[in-house]
């Protein structure tokens, strides 16, 4: 059974990607939720994974176990990729061990719309299957599942709704909390996406598949069967709107989705799903698609400093109002060949995502919000970017953790 019932109206915000708590009954909760006020990694790593991320990879990456480059054997029909977030909810739902899934599953208007959905069914899962756009405030639906007596609960969630997930875990009053995350490609609305597709094709509505690929570039599917792959540099970006990203996505700090038991997304994966095991609940889901999965060692090649310079070069000047450089169009299918062959690929690829990621906080919240700086960016994120020679200004230093926060302005 799939239930999408209405929710009530969002309360006015600042920074907010509507993950669904202001729409609840307690909309206040924000002020000690929200990632973009004052978000306390270290504080909820220990809650949910029992330490704080360590060196080496965890520091782009957050707390895992084990790391994987992941499909379903064989590929579920529909899937994004190969199934692998709903076939481990599927699981959950079949074992017994959770009587609901909270997730997204496709407005009925609008394919590409999200529609946040409660699934008691492990046979309707296959409906959530596939890319979204937009924001939909999943959490809300947390009062949904309370009102109809479930305590035991799974939730496939971005990184902003996973973070407030776990800053209210405690108040729940749940029995059992499995969590599968995916990280998160910045969003937007689904109305800007629908521009963007509009740029592609002539023809945007016959488009029923788009995914960005970690051999740099997007994969689209027809209606009739067809697939074209767009190189990353021969994509319109220029064309879009500045404000086509929020700020909100141009300084999330948690590209990764570090509070999820088991994370699963493309960055890693060169061509498969890459798959973050971060805890036992995490590996206790895995477990239970047994020889449903092949699992390998993720790939890993090339350097990545070149191209997280060229990208940091390029974000300081669209931070400062500058038009982005726009490569010579005789030079762009050469690089285009050149990018899959010698720049950053697998783990390195993945690293490099993270660096530009945390220098696009720095840069756009230094412009934008600097009063903001001190509360939002961790201390884990100026590490990250330090080696770019990003350093936190006066005023910049992260603050000291332990107060509520407040509501944004």
């Amino acid at each position: 059974m799939i239930q999408t019932p209405s929710v009530g109206p969002a309360a006015p915000r600042g920074l907010c990607t509507d993950c669904g708590v202001s729409r609840m009954k307690d909309a206040k909760a924000c002020g000690r939720a929200c990632q973009f006020i004052a978000p306390d990694y270290p504080l909820l790593e220990t809650q949910v994974h029992g330490r704080r991320r360590g060196p080496g990879d965890e520091r782009f990456f957050g707390p895992f176990q084990a790391m994987y480059r992941a499909e379903m054997i064989p590929a579920k029909s529909g899937a994004q990729w190969s199934g692998i977030t709903t076939s481990l909810a599927a699981h959950l739902l079949d074992a017994g061990k959770v009587q609901a899934v909270l997730t997204m599953v496709p407005d009925v208007q609008d394919r590409w719309r999200p529609k946040p959905a409660l699934i008691t069914d492990a046979a309707d899962m296959a409906q959530a299957r596939g890319m979204r756009m937009g924001y939909a405030p999943l959490l809300a639906l947390l009062e949904t599942a309370q009102e109809q007596g479930f305590t035991r609960i799974a939730v496939i969630g971005i990184p902003c709704q996973i973070y407030a997930l776990r800053a209210l875990e405690k108040e729940l009053g749940l029995d059992r909390l499995y969590v599968i995350g995916t990280p998160c490609s910045d969003n937007t609305t689904t109305e800007n996406f629908h521009h963007f597709l509009g740029l592609l094709e002539d023809a945007p509505e016959t488009i029923t598949y788009l995914e960005f690929r970690a051999d740099y570039r997007v994969e689209l599917r027809y209606r009739d069967g067809r697939k074209r792959l767009i190189p990353f540099l021969a994509l319109p970006l220029s064309n879009l709107p500045s404000d086509f990203f929020p700020l909100t996505c141009r300084t999330c700090v948690d590209y990764t989705n570090a509070l999820a038991d088991i994370t699963v997304g493309y960055m890693g994966g060169t061509g498969a799903q890459w798959l973050l095991v971060r805890n036992d609940r995490g590996a206790e889901m895995l477990a239970g698609l047994g020889d449903k999965i092949a699992l390998g060692a993720p790939d890993n090649a090339g350097k990545r400093a070149n191209a997280v310079k060229g990208f940091i070069a390029n974000t300081r000047r669209a931070a400062g109002g500058l038009p982005l450089r726009r490569m010579p169009d005789w030079l762009r299918p050469i690089v285009s060949w050149l990018q899959p062959h010698l720049g950053p690929r697998g783990l390195e690829f993945a690293r490099a995502r993270v660096e530009m990621k945390a220098a696009e906080t720095v840069l756009h919240l230094r412009r934008e919000e600097p009063p903001k700086m001190k509360n939002m960016i961790p201390e884990h994120v100026w590490d990250i970017v330090a080696p770019y020679g990003l350093t936190h200004q006066t005023n910049e230093s992260p603050a000291s953790r332990g107060d509520t926060g407040q509501l944004p302005d």
